[in-house]
């Protein structure tokens, strides 16, 4: 088995939004569009939590789209464009977009 062929996946990390409210507002359709993509097996969506000292958090949202390996992966970024689109229109602070190989699955 080559690193290819392990299951992979493509993370959003979203930077703290300059409006929260409006990225909220529009977050349901961007989670829409990513369970559209081919082969997605998972989708894992996840917000930060606030520090306790009211310092800004070192991200605002995660999303994990999984897909059985690395073509998959590639496959469905293939067919992201609205998705990506989205993400940059309404990721005001930023977003850090990232294919990874699982390594581990609990």
């Amino acid at each position: 088995m080559t690193e290819h062929d392990r299951p992979t996946k493509i993370s959003f990390i979203y930077s703290n939004p300059t409006d929260p409210d409006a990225f909220e507002a529009a977050y349901t359709d961007q989670l829409a569009l990513a369970r559209k993509l081919p082969g997605l097996t998972r989708l894992q969506a996840s917000k930060v939590w606030p520090k306790e000292d009211g310092s800004p958090t070192p991200a605002y949202r995660l999303l994990d789209l999984y897909f059985a390996d690395y073509a998959a992966a590639s496959a469905a970024a293939a067919e992201a464009g609205p998705l990506v689109a989205a993400t940059r229109e309404h990721a005001t602070g930023g977003v850090l977009i990232a294919f990874a190989e699982v390594l581990e699955d609990a």
